[in-house]
């Protein structure tokens, strides 16, 4: 009774929020929004990384650290902090559930007085109450990636949409006979999830040839996902393909194919570039994957909330790279962090 009580609050609050909020801002689509900047392009629009008021500290809250991507992202921010010397307090809520929790976390973190707050929601609403309370304490406040605050004023990450359209046109180009395929979404209704969703389901059906049989969600779990592929190929044996949000979901479903020898044929893809998923892909198992550079997002988020402390007027939106990982291209993406970022900027240059 008391949880539900608590989330029946944290809905109002969120809902009064948005309302006061509104006046100033629209909504935001972190995937259509017009004023963004490219992560490539922030030296050259906004110069060299300022100098910053004595004694910043800056915050970060995640979903949870049982899913290496967010891990990932920490190690982005730590990267940062420890290079322009900002100290950065990186926390999570136990589970990918734990909405109360989280909100709990990031409403401490503006009370310890952190100069700048990044925050990685579990919902789309679940942290918009923090919005009013880090605007009272000057504390601004950075959405990065997945589910999006829709008044956050400011948002990094990459085009989620994108995640799924670059799948779909990997089996366009290399399933020419095209054939049936499935989805298997992360959690309902959060922005991240919708829109690889649509992105995949809305390119690959126009392509004429592809029939989308199942878009079951998968929750961002392994097992769940494992259970929802091997129902859809019992019921679909002639299957040639799935997509998944996230990496964990996309080796679940690996597992689903390979018990029922179907491995040679039903190609699979995921979503996030996590080591588990580079290893798969090394292996012949995972077909792909889309990465989406957590640990490079990371550290440009960090940039962009230290050059808002600094004063600095950025876009509302920075979007970060990604890239369809196959066999063909893992190792180019797979090294040190500077050999990657090079990659990347010579991605960015080329316009991909």
């Amino acid at each position: 009774m008391k949880f539900l009580l608590a989330t029946a609050a944290a809905a109002l609050m969120a809902l009064s929020i948005g309302s006061a909020f509104s006046a100033d801002l629209a909504p935001l689509n972190s995937d259509t929004e017009k004023d963004r900047i490219d992560w490539s392009q922030l030296e050259a629009k906004f110069g060299a990384f300022p100098k910053l008021p004595d004694g910043t500290r800056a915050g970060a809250v995640s979903k949870t650290l049982t899913n290496e991507y967010w891990r990932s992202l920490g190690e982005g921010y730590k990267s940062f902090g420890d290079r322009v010397a900002v100290p950065v307090v990186y926390q999570a809520a136990q589970s990918e559930g734990d909405q109360l929790g989280q909100l709990t976390i990031a409403e401490g973190l503006v009370t310890q007085g952190y100069n700048v707050l990044l925050v990685s929601p579990q919902t789309d609403s679940n942290l918009q109450p923090i919005m009013e309370q880090a605007k009272a304490a000057n504390v601004p406040v950075v959405n990065v990636n997945d589910a999006v605050i829709p008044q956050a004023e400011h948002y990094v990450g990459n085009v989620q949409r994108d995640n799924g359209v670059r799948v779909a046109r990997w089996f366009i180009k290399n399933r020419p006979d095209g054939g049936k395929v499935a989805i298997v979404e992360g959690q309902a209704g959060v922005y991240a999830a919708v829109q690889r969703t649509d992105g995949f389901k809305t390119t690959i059906t126009e392509a004429g040839k592809f029939e989308v049989v199942a878009s079951v969600p998968g929750n961002w779990d392994r097992q769940t996902s494992y259970d929802a592929a091997t129902n859809i190929l019992q019921q679909h044996p002639d299957l040639i393909g799935f997509y998944a949000n996230n990496d964990g979901m996309a080796l679940g479903i690996v597992e689903a194919v390979k018990a029922a020898g179907l491995q040679d044929k039903v190609a699979v893809f995921g979503t996030d570039g996590i080591s588990d998923a580079y290893a798969s892909i090394r292996a012949g198992e995972l077909t792909g994957t889309v990465d989406s550079f957590p640990v490079l997002t990371g550290e440009v988020a960090l940039e962009s909330a230290l050059r808002l402390v600094a004063g600095q007027k950025l876009p509302r939106v920075v979007a970060t790279p990604q890239a369809l990982i196959t066999r063909d291209n893992a190792d180019r993406y797979s090294g040190a962090g500077d050999a990657v970022r090079k990659a990347l900027l010579e991605d960015a240059a080329a316009g991909n």
